[in-house]
C-alpha cells in the first residue's frame, strides 16, 4: 500500500504561508485529495492572493493572525520559518481544533518540548509535517519490515547527494543541514526502526553555501535499541554543478536484514519534473531470494502530503492520536539536538542525556 487511504475530508483548513512547499506541493496534494481549504494568509497579502487564485481558495486574510482568528478555520496548517512558527501555534483560538506545524517544529529541543507540553495542557491536537514517512517507498518498506520479509534488520543507510534550495531566512540561524534536512532522515529512521541509543555526527561547511554555517555536509551514525546500525549522509555539495557539468543527483537508501534486503530511491531531487520513489527487495521468506520491484505512479511531491493532512483529520474524527503527534516529534528533535552536541563535543551522544 504505497499511499495512505483517505478516510476523512470533513474539517475546514486554513493555510499559513504561500511559498513553494505550500503553494506547489501541499495545496496541490490537498486539491487532489478533495480536502476543504477555506482560507490562506502569508506575510505578503498579494502573494497569498495569487496562491488563492491558483487553488480556488475563497478567503485571503491580511496576515496569519487574522486567519487564526477566523471562526470558519478548524485546522491551521502552518508552513512558516521555524523561528516564527511557535508564536503562531500559541495563537490557536478555541475554534481551532488542531494545528499542523511545519518541520522543524522549532530551532531547538527546549522550544519544541515547551510547545508539546502547552498543546497537551490545552487539549489541542498538534501534529508536525514530517512527511517523509508518507513517501511511498518508505511506507512500503515499513510494511515489509512489519511483515517480517527482511527478518531482523541489521544495517540501514540513507545516502543523499542533492542540492537543497536553502531559504533566505536560514542565514541567521547558525544551524543548517541537521535541523533542516537531516530532520527528514532521522525521523524516518525512527519511524522504521524505533528509538536510537546514540548518534555520532560529523560535518563540514558546504563550499556552495555562501553564508556562515558549520553543518553543511553532514554524516551521522546511529545505533538503535533494536540492534540496527544506520548511516545517514547529506552531501549537499555533490561536486561542481551547472554550466554543462553532468552532476549525479540522487537520494538512495538500503536496508539489510537477516532474511532479506531492500533498497530504493527517493524521487524528490528531480522536482519539478518529478518521478516516483522506488523500492525493490529480495527475501528468503517471500520471494525465494529473487528481486521483486513493486510499481506505483504517485510521488512524494505532492501526493504523499495528502497523507500528512489526512492523519490529522482522522485523529480529530476518531479520537485517536495522530501518527505525526507532537510528543513523538519531540523525540526527533532530541535526536537533532544530540547530533549538534555530538558535532560540538566530537563524541557519540546517548539519547538518555535528554529528558523526553
Amino acid at each position: 500500500m504505497p499511499d495512505a487511504p483517505i478516510r476523512c475530508r470533513e474539517f475546514r483548513i486554513g493555510t499559513v504561508g504561500a511559498g513553494f512547499i505550500m503553494a506547489d506541493v501541499q495545496l496541490a496534494a490537498y486539491r487532489e485529495a478533495g480536502f476543504p481549504v477555506v482560507a490562506i494568509a502569508s506575510r505578503t497579502r498579494s502573494k497569498a492572493a495569487e496562491v488563492a487564485q491558483r487553488h480556488g481558495i475563497a478567503t485571503v486574510h491580511d496576515d496569519p493572525e487574522a486567519l487564526i482568528r477566523d471562526p470558519q478555520v478548524q485546522i491551521v496548517d502552518i508552513a512558516y520559518p521555524p523561528d516564527l512558527q511557535p508564536a503562531l501555534i500559541r495563537l490557536a483560538q478555541p475554534h481551532v481544533k488542531a494545528v499542523l506545524a511545519q518541520k522543524p517544529l522549532a530551532l531547538d529541543l527546549e522550544t519544541a518540548s515547551a510547545l508539546a507540553e502547552e498543546a497537551r495542557r490545552a487539549g489541542k491536537l498538534l501534529s508536525v509535517n514530517q512527511n517523509m514517512c508518507f513517501d511511498q517507498s518508505m511506507r512500503v518498506l515499513k510494511q515489509l519490515l512489519d511483515r517480517g520479509d527482511l527478518g531482523t534488520p541489521v544495517l540501514a543507510t540513507i545516502e543523499m547527494r542533492a542540492i537543497p534550495h536553502w531559504q533566505e531566512f536560514l542565514r541567521g540561524y547558525g544551524r543548517l543541514t541537521l535541523v533542516n534536512m537531516s530532520v527528514h532522515h532521522l525521523d524516518v529512521l525512527r519511524f522504521l526502526f524505533g528509538e536510537p541509543e546514540d548518534i555520532y555526527t560529523a560535518a563540514r561547511p558546504d563550499p556552495r553555501t555562501g553564508f556562515a554555517h558549520r553543518d553543511g555536509i553532514v554524516c551521522s551514525m546511529l545505533r538503535f535499541r533494536s540492534g540496527v546500525m544506520a548511516v545517514n549522509l547529506e552531501d549537499v555539495w555533490i561536486g561542481p554543478h551547472g554550466d554543462g557539468f553532468e552532476s549525479d543527483i540522487y537520494i538512495k537508501w538500503r536496508v539489510e536484514g537477516t532474511e532479506g534486503v531492500a533498497e530504493g530511491t527517493i524521487g524528490w531531487p528531480d522536482y519539478p519534473e518529478g518521478s516516483p520513489s522506488t523500492l525493490r527487495f529480495a527475501s528468503r521468506r517471500s520471494t525465494g531470494g529473487a528481486w521483486v520491484q513493486p510499481q506505483w505512479t504517485t510521488r512524494w511531491f505532492p501526493q504523499a502530503f495528502a497523507g500528512v493532512m489526512e492523519q490529522l483529520q482522522w485523529a480529530l474524527h476518531s479520537g485517536e492520536p495522530p501518527l505525526l503527534d507532537v510528543a513523538d516529534n519531540v523525540k526527533t528533535m532530541a535526536l537533532v539536538e544530540a547530533g549538534y552536541r555530538s558535532l560540538e563535543e566530537k563524541r557519540a551522544v546517548a539519547l538518555s542525556e535528554y529528558r523526553i
